[in-house]
């Protein structure tokens, strides 16, 4: 029995006690049944107020749920209602756990996920998502975050009627990547609007590899033909007319040596630009001096430049250090030295220059960012307009014969573009004929954290023919 139950039960019971007691007694008892029933009466109230906020905690999700003390006559159902809480704060503490391990699992993933709504907007994004568009893409429309018409278009027919679709598309910019989506509609909509997930594959590696393959064949059979037709026609003199001249033999083996000493050159820089084109799309994560990266190359160049006649002047102040792979920007400077001294005049110098490029500089403006600027000068013959804007194209020559002539692959400023491409750098080159050239390396500083700069189109504007 509740205690509405028994209030009047008691009233009754109080008045029948005292109805032969006379009028006066049995009105006292009656204003006492009456308070009696009413303080029963607001217990019980007061009980129930308490269970139905215990019942609404419980409802909002709390952990732990608890009564000023039992409810009145009736035990078992506040041991329901702490059971009941017990249980649910478990359940959500599992629930918890799960969400946690799921979320961790999604963020984990090398991939990157975007989550859409009914409306085309972007409701959430994994770590790697987030790095491919710079920046937190969560609350804007796809169509601004990944401008692909195939892909878009893709993701409507998920949006409207079909359960999935698989698109290929490529990114623009100055390293261009290649995506594969899975678009895939939900069973159901989630409580922030989420309907559809857009899974992205990577396959900038897989398809350099095919193309790195397909150039190197098409470069090697190009470049290897002279070389290899030179030395069939010297062996076979060697083994009929010269077989029994000496002076020729010697004369033959020279020319021979140096036909595979070019091959093998050609070969070694060919391998080298399709390891660099290979991870090009992936920024490195080092930091590096450039000032002690300039002096580690003109040390190693300096005989070569003593042959000339030619010395290195180096003008380089405290520089910050920049992002990027100490030994990939040994293979820029070396090259462009190299060119140098290739190129310069004998008995003239090579200056090398170097500034920060401050935040609002022209160089800054020109990287996205802060960074470093180094330009090598040089006194040679310089270049003409028309052939810069091809000069960091492979096999590209000014002057075939001279190039070959001093060693030249006619790769090297071609791995110069793409190793500063990697490093989101620039590369600019300005000449003037008869007085010589200016290479110019812009290179991001290196942060404390890393960041996701955007990629800058056009990191190499203009190049020069390659000698190494």
């Amino acid at each position: 029995m509740t205690a509405l139950t028994l209030a009047p039960a008691a009233a009754a019971l109080i008045i029948i006690a005292v109805w032969d007691t006379g009028p006066g007694v049995l009105a006292a008892a009656g204003v006492t049944a009456v308070a009696l029933a009413a303080g029963i009466a607001y217990r019980h109230v007061r009980d129930l107020a308490l269970l139905r906020a215990a019942i609404e905690t419980l409802g909002t999700g709390a952990a732990k749920v608890a009564l000023e003390r039992p409810v009145l006559f009736d035990a078992e159902l506040d041991e329901a209602v702490a059971r009941a809480a017990r249980e649910h704060a478990a359940t959500r503490h599992e629930m918890e756990a799960a969400l946690a391990g799921h979320e961790a699992v999604v963020s984990g993933l090398p991939d990157p996920l975007i989550l859409v709504s009914a409306d085309g907007r972007i409701t959430g994004a994994n770590p790697a998502a987030r790095e491919l568009c710079a920046a937190d893409p969560a609350g804007r429309d796809l169509a601004a975050v990944l401008r692909h018409p195939a892909l878009l278009a893709a993701v409507d027919e998920v949006l409207t009627s079909a359960a999935q679709r698989v698109v290929e598309f490529d990114t623009p910019g100055g390293v261009p990547r290649h995506f594969a989506a899975r678009i895939a509609r939900l069973p159901a909509p989630t409580r922030d609007g989420t309907v559809a997930i857009i899974a992205l594959h990577d396959l900038t590696a897989l398809k350099r590899a095919e193309q790195m393959r397909a150039d190197f064949i098409a470069n090697a059979s190009h470049e290897l033909r002279t070389p290899l037709t030179s030395l069939l026609g010297f062996i076979e003199t060697l083994r009929g007319p010269a077989r029994e001249d000496a002076a020729a033999r010697e004369r033959f083996l020279t020319v021979m040596y140096e036909q595979a000493a070019r091959m093998s050159r050609l070969v070694e820089d060919l391998l080298s630009l399709s390891r660099i084109e290979l991870h090009e799309h992936t920024p490195p994560h080092g930091r590096a001096d450039v000032a002690d990266l300039v002096r580690r190359v003109t040390g190693m160049l300096e005989l070569q430049a003593r042959r000339k006649a030619m010395r290195f002047v180096i003008e380089l102040p405290d520089l910050p250090p920049v992002a990027g792979d100490p030994d990939e920007l040994i293979h820029v400077f070396q090259n462009l030295l190299d060119n140098a001294i290739k190129y310069g005049r004998a008995g003239t110098e090579i200056r090398i220059t170097g500034k920060p490029a401050a935040p609002g500089s022209a160089g800054a403006r020109r990287l996205g960012r802060a960074g470093v600027i180094v330009a090598v000068h040089d006194q040679g013959e310089g270049i003409e307009p028309k052939h810069l804007p091809r000069l960091t194209e492979r096999f590209y020559r000014v002057d075939t014969a001279r190039s070959r002539q001093l060693g030249g692959t006619g790769l090297g400023l071609a791995i110069v573009k793409h190793i500063l491409n990697r490093h989101r750098g620039v590369l600019d080159i300005e000449s003037t004929p008869g007085r010589g050239s200016v290479f110019t390396v812009y290179l991001p500083a290196a942060t404390p954290a890393r960041e996701n700069p955007v990629p800058r189109p056009g990191n190499a504007r203009r190049g020069r023919a390659a000698s190494s």
